[in-house]
């Protein structure tokens, strides 16, 4: 962990340091945990799993049938009829 008065003190090199050898650190604020940080390459990792994740359940609905073929303006007015 990264105390927000080591980060304030030392900068960047307290966060190089940190992941150096771990893919994200945590910051605390007065003790508590407030912030993660990571490597550039550990985040674009995390949004290519989060992207996928959605793309499975995406056709998940489409092969359970969950999905209509109506306009957008005609689902749209459906949703607020909810």
């Amino acid at each position: 962990m990264i105390t927000a008065n080591d980060l304030k003190t030392k900068g960047i090199a307290c966060l190089e340091e940190s992941l150096a050898n771990q893919p994200e650190a945590v910051i605390t604020v007065r003790g508590k945990e407030s912030f993660v940080v990571m490597k550039i390459e550990h985040y674009h990792y995390l949004r290519e799993m989060e992207l996928e994740a959605a793309l499975y359940e995406a056709q998940q609905d489409v092969t359970a049938g969950r999905f209509s073929k109506d306009s957008v303006d005609q689902h749209v007015a459906e949703l607020f009829a909810e």
